[in-house]
């Protein structure tokens, strides 16, 4: 008779959703959804300075571009040191640094220093997401990891939400709304504390840098909490290899992974362009087309609500149908509500395509970053992610500062026809991804 021999992933992948899990998830989404609302109050406080500062369209790219300057280098420089220093270090780190900047770009004096806020923002915001997404996916179990992770994206509706209310209750009503509306951002500076102190460190994380009895202890933390007893020692291995022969992980780009690197970046570069490009810039091209700034504001709220439902359909979709196919469905969707979107004459026809746009757009988001993580084995896994996100970044600065030069080209047709396109490339590639659906995650 032989003993089966369970490592401290598979006692992870057995377990229940259970009250750590929530934590967890909870905790992350939490700073995930900080992050969402520094990035779209951006949107609300290009129409401020409009009016404020004078700032002509392409001034106003440049405040809405620098941020995703500094995403680009974060994403990339934090993928790096949550695969050197832990996935919950990094996390609290970047945290504290856009928390402080966001805070500080309320008393911005001058476009230059607003500028420069903005992309000391972005390296923390940026070094956040991917890292965020990582910690939360080698915790799931395997079963419901690409749910768990769609469910953390979807805290990013609930920031853009609170932007777009901040921006319609706050940012009108009193005398240089803007500043106390980018005063709020100073929180995620406070709740670093909570996320360094009150989330664990991976458990992979930790066995591949041998610190193995605190990675026992994570384990049996959330096997406790499920009512289950650790296996005895004899029973447990340290790690278990998921890697075929010829699967090459030195780099992102080895034999092994070079097809789903490229794959993943096309989809992520296009997804960022259209995104940005189409939300950041939503309230101005509304007060462009005549709307007054709070109706424009409240038809953004209206629309930015329907990322909700988005979000849950993906993540019932993405164990029914599987990462791939949900992704790409919810990226030809996307393509097909931003064509209809540019070529809206109506409030009503307006309404419809924006919240068409923003069901599938994010619903897209959310599968995107259940992908990412799930591609690249744990000594890869921040770096791989992290690099994608940056590569995608270098879309979000173009996209805003493209904007102006397609409106001056056609108008708002022309604009929401690139981003129609740029939707349908990142469908085709997103065909081209691994399917991981209920499947290990590769040490």
């Amino acid at each position: 008779m032989t003993t089966q021999q369970l490592t401290r992933t598979d006692r992870l992948d057995r377990l229940p959703f259970n009250r750590r899990h929530a934590k967890l998830l909870v905790g992350s989404g939490l700073g995930w959804a900080l992050d969402a609302m520094d990035v779209g109050l951006i949107s609300f406080v290009m129409v401020a300075l409009a009016a404020e500062w004078k700032l002509s369209p392409g001034q106003l790219s440049w405040v809405a571009s620098i941020g995703f300057v500094g995403m680009a280098i974060g994403a990339s420089l934090g993928g790096l040191l949550a695969d050197k220093l832990g996935r919950r270090q990094v996390f609290a780190i970047t945290l504290l640094v856009y928390g402080v900047a966001t805070g500080a770009s309320a008393l911005a004096w001058s476009l230059a220093a607003l500028i420069v806020l903005r992309f000391v923002v972005g390296l923390g915001l940026g070094a956040e997401l991917p890292v965020a997404s990582t910690l939360v996916s080698e915790y799931a179990p395997k079963r419901i990891r690409g749910r768990v992770v769609v469910a953390l994206e979807a805290f990013w509706a609930i920031g853009w939400i609170a932007a777009a209310l901040i921006g319609y209750l706050v940012i009108p009503n009193l005398t240089h709304g803007w500043r106390w509306a980018l005063l709020v951002g100073i929180v995620p500076a406070a709740y670093a504390l909570v996320v360094r102190f009150g989330l664990p460190e991976s458990v992979r994380f930790l066995e591949s840098k041998g610190r193995d009895a605190e990675a026992e202890a994570a384990v049996r933390r959330y096997e406790e909490v499920s009512g289950l007893r650790a296996p005895s020692s004899d029973r447990v291995t340290e790690v278990s290899v998921v890697k075929p022969e010829d699967f090459d992980d030195r780099t992102i780009w080895s034999p092994g992974l070079r097809g789903r690197t490229v794959a993943l970046w096309v989809v992520w570069f296009c997804i960022n362009l259209s995104y940005y490009g189409a939300f950041i810039w939503l309230p101005s091209l509304l007060v462009r087309s005549g709307h007054t700034v709070v109706k424009s504001f409240e038809y953004t709220v209206i629309i930015t609500l329907a990322q909700l439902p988005g979000y849950a359909v993906a993540a019932w979709l993405i164990e029914v149908w599987g990462r791939r196919a949900t992704l790409a469905t919810f990226l030809a969707g996307s393509a097909i509500a931003a064509g209809a979107f540019g070529f809206a004459d109506s409030t009503a026809a307006i309404l419809v395509a924006g919240c068409a746009l923003s069901f599938f757009n994010l619903g897209a988001w959310g599968a995107l970053y259940a992908v990412g993580p799930e591609l690249y084995p744990t000594r890869l896994r921040g770096a791989g992610t992290g690099a994608a996100a940056a590569f995608g970044r270098i879309a979000a600065m173009v996209a805003p500062l493209s904007v102006p030069v397609l409106l001056a080209r056609g108008g708002t047709p022309v604009v929401f026809v690139v981003f129609a396109a740029a939707f349908v490339i990142a469908a085709a590639a997103a065909l081209a991804l691994p399917e991981y659906r209920n499947r290990d995650l590769t040490e």
